[in-house]
């Protein structure tokens, strides 16, 4: 390239997402990355695009908000851009409810989804109608949402990139950064952070998932007693994920074992379905819980975008627009709590 307006370094799902928007803004943008695309935590199994519970509303639940519902023409823009599929569909949600105060409590959980949702969403409690991929549930109901959507990580990044490359950017493995430079490095970049600012900003969390073989791509995730069971579109479901923050081996363990027990003892229509994949990474974690987003305090012309940790697939079409407006037109739309600033009161 001539010329260079935006280099971002780490190619997860914040890098590439943040490059992505300010490439379609017209900058000139590289991404640099040496394990290249979705080599860390982002290249994950799961890709559950699901909402917090509607209730004690804040910034950080407003914002996911806001990108869940612009998902779908973002990703399809993305799509069409560079042609290669991202694996996403809005499919919904369902969660089974263990007792009469759990019914009662999701049912005043609808209510407040109504108001704060805005009509664009449902959450509501239906019972159960024994259909095999509908989660076991003790009380005989369960929770819905129209909300909740899922993506498959790899084929995402793999679009993203297809896209990027279709824009003229560049995706290196190594390279000099140029112009506006935009962190979004994970777990690496936060200990950096945490080592310039002499503040704790945030940590690595393990998380493990496997995948099974099974052809549900039409139904609904689950959400399961903490656990996720996402439909994929390439005849896979995906369960997971654990958070460790304590580990002796990076990769996969015994612990998958569990994940699938409890995948099966919730769906048992899974029990004969083959595992064909399992993966473990660490994903950051910021000390505020929310996305680490921004000027880098006191680096003139350094970004910060960071710390997803397990909602970064939801959140990334949000994060991916405010900091391209933030980068490219000095227009700052970050959200009280995500700053690092936040990390450190």
């Amino acid at each position: 390239m001539a010329r260079v307006d935006v280099t971002v370094l780490g190619a997860g799902i914040f890098g590439m997402s943040v490059a992505w928007a300010c490439a379609r803004r017209g900058a000139t943008v590289r991404v640099i990355d040496p394990s290249g695309p979705g080599a860390g935590s982002s290249g994950g199994l799961v890709g559950a695009l699901s909402p917090h519970v509607p209730e004690a509303w804040n910034e950080k639940k407003a914002f996911q908000l806001e990108s869940l519902l612009m998902a779908s023409g973002w990703w399809a823009e993305v799509e069409a851009s560079g042609g290669v599929a991202s694996g996403y569909a809005r499919c919904g949600r369902l969660q089974p409810l263990a007792d009469a105060a759990a019914v009662e409590l999701a049912q005043r959980r609808a209510a407040t989804a109504a108001e704060l949702w805005r009509g664009a969403a449902e959450w509501r409690v239906v019972p159960v109608t024994g259909g095999p991929w509908e989660p076991v549930s003790p009380a005989g109901w369960l929770v819905e949402d129209t909300l909740s959507a899922r993506l498959s990580p790899r084929m995402a990044l793999a679009a993203l990139g297809a896209a990027l490359l279709a824009r003229g950017a560049e995706v290196l493995r190594a390279g000099e950064a140029a112009g506006a430079v935009v962190h979004a490095t994970g777990v690496q970049g936060l200990a950096e952070l945490s080592a310039a600012l002499g503040r704790k900003i945030g940590s690595g969390v393990k998380g493990q998932a496997l995948a099974l073989r099974f052809e549900a791509r039409d139904r609904a995730q689950l959400f399961v007693d903490g656990l996720h069971v996402v439909p994929h579109a390439d005849g896979t479901v995906a369960v997971g994920s654990t958070s460790e923050t304590s580990w002796t081996e990076e990769g996969p363990d015994g612990q998958l074992e569990g994940l699938h027990a409890r995948a099966v003892a919730a769906v048992p229509a899974l029990a004969a379905a083959p595992v064909v994949a399992r993966w473990a990474g660490v994903r950051p974690r910021a000390v505020s819980r929310a996305p680490v987003l921004g000027a880098w305090p006191g680096r003139a012309g350094h970004f910060l975008a960071n710390g997803g940790f397990k909602i970064g697939f939801g959140m990334a079409p949000k994060v991916a627009e405010v900091m391209a407006e933030l980068v490219l037109e000095g227009r700052d739309g970050v959200p009280e709590g995500f700053r690092v600033e936040d990390c450190l009161r």
